[in-house]
């Protein structure tokens, strides 16, 4: 008789599937990254392998899987308002958008050609407000935070390495909050920044172990995955409001749903777990 893994982060409760997912026989997930919830309930993941990216049905079926040339090693993912589909090309140093019809429509950075504190050095996530600006963690060779126009015009760039205030090592995750502020998962640093759009620092949040993603519900929640390995709820003034375990070494991607259920692609081992919310 099989039973159901039951977790709480002290308040909220969750059914962990770990098997959600379903890939045909033989296939596994290989080197997976990133998971982000389509507004119609799909679960798409990319990971470091052909083909990039994996859509699954609600119900974990896989409905569709694709790739492109410019995607040879990915890390991050983000839907727009349009359900538009942004990756961070990480390898290729670019963050690309398409379209549903799996078109780039906007190429940030150029193919292959890593710079220097300008865009980009192995770029690792991007988070896109709800006017359409564009904010790329440059978290593996750089240690900055770009801004960009909807129309991908670069505004701004903040950050350099070190352990300061404004200053980053590995910047990994990032989200923009309904109040406009810009969390940074300032990763290597075991911690969190917060800063207003235009990169003014506004606060630190201590007591992470290597943050690695990060997800807001519709209640300004943020969740937060790390190393230790556990998923953390914060309020929008940073104090925790529950942790629970994660059931992977490395919770590496992040991401929910309106019905209060949470996916994180893990790695060590890989794969895609969906924490469903129950009473």
């Amino acid at each position: 008789m099989s039973q159901e893994l039951v977790t709480t982060d002290g308040v909220r409760h969750y059914a962990v599937e770990r098997n959600w997912a379903k890939l045909p026989a033989g296939r596994d997930f290989g080197p997976i990254s990133q998971v982000a919830v389509r507004r119609d309930g799909r679960v798409v993941v990319v990971r470091r392998a052909e083909p990039a990216v994996l859509v699954f049905a609600p119900d974990g079926q896989l409905e569709e899987s694709w790739h492109h040339a410019q995607l040879p090693s990915v890390h991050g993912i983000a839907f727009d308002a349009g359900d538009n589909l942004f990756i961070t090309s990480f390898d290729a140093h670019q963050v690309l958008r398409f379209d549903a019809g799996r078109n780039i429509t906007l190429e940030l950075g150029a193919f292959n050609r890593p710079s220097w504190s300008a865009p980009f050095n192995h770029p690792t996530d991007m988070a896109i407000a709800a006017d359409g600006e564009i904010y790329v963690t440059d978290g593996y060779g750089n240690a900055r935070v770009h801004r960009f126009g909807a129309d991908g015009r670069l505004i701004g760039s903040w950050g350099e390495p070190g352990t300061a205030a404004g200053q980053f090592a590995c910047p990994h995750a990032v989200w923009v909050t309904g109040d406009d502020r810009v969390i940074v998962l300032d990763r290597d640093n075991n911690r969190i920044q917060v800063f207003d759009r235009d990169g003014v620092f506004l606060a630190v949040w201590t007591g992470f172990t290597k943050p690695m993603d990060i997800w807001g519900d519709a209640a300004g929640d943020l969740f937060v995955s790390d190393q230790t390995p556990r998923i953390v709820r914060l309020g929008g003034d940073g104090q925790v409001k529950g942790a629970m375990r994660a059931f992977a070494a490395y919770p590496h991607g992040l991401s929910g749903d309106g019905a209060g259920n949470l996916f994180v692609a893990e790695l060590q081992p890989s794969g895609l777990a969906k924490y469903r919310a129950i009473a």
